[in-house]
């Protein structure tokens, strides 16, 4: 009986991983550290593997738009083309959103300064803040 009110710990857990994940693949969104596009390609990267379509629907947008995103991080994405929107109205006034898209990796990036640091790699040859300066 008692789990019928909501005291099971086990199902509060997923909950919290779950906001976790949201706001990992937020910050990662809003970095430009993973590119969302409507196109189906990006022009400065080769795609290397599809991944398949990513899709998650809500009533808020920003739900909907970072849960597909996070969908996609977890089956191992770099990236979201073929991005597209829905928005379906309801005559109470409510709106219900749906994002969907093509999760994809790209192919690896050749370094051409071996002499770049492990984090300069990382952030595909450009260099971090302490370089800059």
């Amino acid at each position: 009986m008692f789990f019928l009110l909501g005291g099971d710990k086990k199902k509060q857990k997923p909950a919290a991983r779950k906001i976790e994940n949201l706001e990992r693949v937020k910050e990662l969104f809003l970095n430009g550290r993973f590119p969302v596009v409507t196109t189906d390609e990006l022009d400065d990267r080769k795609i290397s593997k599809v991944l398949g379509l990513v899709i998650c629907r809500g009533y808020d947008s920003e739900e909907a738009f970072f849960g597909m995103a996070a969908r996609a991080v977890n089956k191992g994405a770099q990236a979201i083309v073929g991005y597209n929107e829905a928005i379906a109205f309801h005559p109470d006034g409510s709106k219900f959103f749906t994002c969907y898209g093509t999760a994809i990796q790209f192919e690896n990036v050749q370094v051409k300064n071996p002499e770049l640091s492990v984090a300069t790699r990382m952030n595909d040859g450009l260099p971090s803040l302490g370089q800059r300066a």
